[in-house]
């Protein structure tokens, strides 16, 4: 038996976790398995799951497909906090599952076998931005105060001012050449409610006001958001500068939908907390062989019934209902179920609220053959995870694929002089995997997964740019600061 524990930081310090009380329940019950699980093909993994809300269960066990192999995954966070014999029971009902098919019986299955970037968790997330404003709504806050600090931890005076000062440098130069285009554009991909935008376009109307060259006249600043609802609140963030400013809905992953009239003519894209909320897979390596984790959500039985009886409707009746939430919205669920809604919009948004709260992952390993097999994004082979993979025992990472997608059509927009800089929650180096949890995790109604930064260098690299990783000005901060640029 392997028992491997991750947050290697939690391991020492003034909190530290008492890793020999967490771990005694576990072992106990193992060691006393009266069916004789064979601890010979077990793998324990503890993580330490910092997210308030997730997808994982504190004790789960994730079966490698095709193999003897099983997982038995720990989250400290919460196992730590209860008592031994909650967590015993815990270790024995996700044996007895496993034997039984995978799953509690009175679980409420909301899908097959996927990979994870294709999981149901996704359509929540869309959901959750193409219907924002009911949820804000419901939840009385806008959707920054779910962020840690309550707002985005990229907003900052002092970066943007550097960043105009660059600009103005690289067009006086152009300028003088002759080369510089009389339209100049800036990109921002993800505008949230607008204050960076608003900061952005206000600094640079003062600094081009003391620089003198009016380039101001000449700026065409995009906003660009998947949200109706945020771009709607942007616009009226950026209204003083509406001249200047356009704005599209936009999917982040793929950019050239909306935006080819702009291929080499962006002068400086912005992207903050977009590539953590895009879809993703996740790879792991097993015994020197590459699997792709597959998902299935579901909704745990005590949760399902409670939820089942607010609707008036059967717990195995939910798995239509949240098809139909996914597929209408709550507006249009409560007019097509006035039965289980007789509240109305209210009530659907309560439902969809309750159903998000209680949705959880069943996870699995399914073997590839060969990595080449894989494609991470379009044209983009799973080849290019070879070298992150290959750093020497088991590993399990982020293909990000969602963000690989953005990236690389994003790339193309670029002037020559270009610049994309992305604020982000970001993995700057593949050990990372081995000492933390990742992802996915729940911002409020959303999805969020650590960006696999490696990868983007790899495939900016390919496309002939250069790809740097800075920390975030605020200490203390858990965002990264990327920037891509053509290689000189």
């Amino acid at each position: 038996m392997l028992v491997e524990v991750r947050p290697a930081d939690r391991l020492r310090g003034k909190n530290a976790v008492d890793l020999t009380a967490a771990l005694a329940p576990v072992l106990d019950t193992l060691a006393g398995d009266g069916e004789g699980t064979d601890l010979s093909r077990l793998r324990v993994v503890a993580d330490w799951v910092q997210y308030r809300e997730s997808f994982r269960a504190p004790v789960a066990l994730r079966p490698v497909v095709g193999g003897p192999q099983l997982e038995l995954a720990l989250d400290l966070r919460r196992t730590t906090a209860q008592d031994a014999d909650q967590v015993a029971t815990a270790v024995a009902a996700a044996l007895h599952a496993h034997r039984s098919g995978g799953s509690s019986r009175h679980h409420v299955t909301l899908e097959e076998w996927v990979p994870t970037r294709r999981s149901r968790i996704w359509d929540f997330n869309a959901l959750y931005w193409q219907h924002l404003r009911r949820w804000e709504e419901a939840t009385g806050r806008g959707y920054e105060s779910a962020l840690p600090g309550g707002q985005s931890d990229a907003r900052d005076v002092e970066p943007v001012r550097d960043t105009i000062t660059e600009l103005f440098t690289i067009w006086d130069s152009l300028a003088q050449r002759r080369a510089l285009p009389e339209e100049l554009y800036v990109v921002e991909l993800g505008v949230g409610n607008g204050g960076q935008a608003r900061t952005w376009l206000d600094t640079f109307m003062e600094l081009d006001r003391a620089h003198g060259r009016d380039y101001h006249r000449r700026l065409h600043y995009l906003m660009c958001d998947y949200s109706p609802h945020v771009l709607e609140l942007a616009r009226a963030a950026v209204a003083e500068h509406s001249s200047r400013v356009s704005s599209f809905v936009l999917d982040a992953t793929r950019p050239m939908t909306s935006l080819a009239f702009l291929r080499f003519k962006v002068f400086f894209v912005y992207i903050s907390n977009v590539y953590d909320n895009l879809p993703t897979d996740e790879i792991a390596t097993i015994g020197q062989r590459e699997h792709l984790v597959e998902s299935r959500a579901y909704l745990p039985a005590d949760a399902a019934e409670a939820i089942a009886g607010r609707v008036d409707a059967a717990p195995a009746a939910l798995g239509g209902l949240v098809d139909k939430l996914l597929r209408l919205g709550p507006d249009l669920l409560a007019e097509a179920a006035p039965q289980h809604f007789p509240g109305g919009v209210p009530a659907a948004v309560e439902f969809w609220r309750s159903c998000w709260q209680a949705l959880r992952l069943q996870e699995r390993y399914v073997p590839l053959h060969g990595l080449d097999t894989y494609e991470i994004a379009p044209g983009i082979s799973g080849e290019l995870l070879r070298p992150l993979v290959a750093t020497g025992g088991d590993v399990r990472m982020h293909v990000s694929n969602g963000a690989a997608t953005g990236f690389a059509e994003t790339l193309p927009l670029l002037h020559p002089y270009g610049r994309l800089q992305c604020h982000d929650i970001v993995v700057t180096d593949p050990h990372q995997y081995r000492t933390g949890f990742r992802g996915p995790g729940k911002y409020d109604g959303s999805v969020v997964n650590w960006v696999n930064g490696p990868l983007l260098a790899h495939i900016g690299a390919r496309k002939g740019f250069d790809v740097a990783f800075a920390p975030f000005r605020r200490p203390g901060s858990n965002i990264t600061t990327m920037t891509a640029g053509v290689r000189d």
